[in-house]
């Protein structure tokens, strides 16, 4: 998905993706340490909202830094515009949502993941994990969100919402 947030919460949860992230003036001018954005637009099988759903990403300008920790983790910072838009592909509606929103992901050593967004930023979450978290499964978010996600077989151990959910895509794309 947009960033790397969004592909290994994905990885983690078949889905993240999901955040996100504004660029402060201060990241504005970003040097060669910063990565362009990647991440193709990618369907969700209709288990997540009963209809596939197509996430796409009209604009994407978000830029990754990777930092590489003696430990032999990895930390990962987010920053910049992304737009996600979502699309129905049974009835061919589309909601398209800004979401910016600086993010931090670190990948330990044993591939154990933890990672913060704040502002806006679009998840994604297993049917199953949803109902566990009391949050839709495709959802863009305004607050902090983190969450830490085990090693593989990449099961989430805690996620905490310190904001509100902005738009429940499923329900708007219903």
């Amino acid at each position: 998905m947009r960033r790397l947030g969004v592909i290994v919460a994905l990885g983690a949860l078949l889905g993240m993706f999901t955040g996100v992230l504004t660029a402060s003036p201060a990241l504005a001018g970003r040097g060669p340490q910063w990565q362009p954005p990647g991440g193709p637009p990618f369907t969700l099988s209709a288990s997540y909202c009963g209809f596939k759903l197509r996430v796409a990403f009209p604009v994407n300008h978000e830029y990754t830094k990777v930092l590489h920790h003696a430990d032999g983790s990895t930390t990962f910072l987010f920053t910049g515009a992304v737009t996600a838009s979502y699309t129905n592909l049974q009835t061919g509606k589309t909601i398209t949502v800004p979401e910016n929103g600086p993010g931090k992901a670190t990948i330990g050593a044993d591939g154990s993941i933890t990672e913060v967004h704040t502002g806006r930023s679009g998840f994604i979450l297993s049917p199953a994990d949803a109902q566990r978290f009391g949050l839709p499964t495709v959802f863009v978010e305004a607050g902090k969100l983190a969450f830490s996600v085990t090693a593989p077989p990449r099961v989430i151990t805690s996620l905490s919402l310190d904001g509100h959910v902005l738009v429940d895509v499923c329900a708007a794309l219903t």
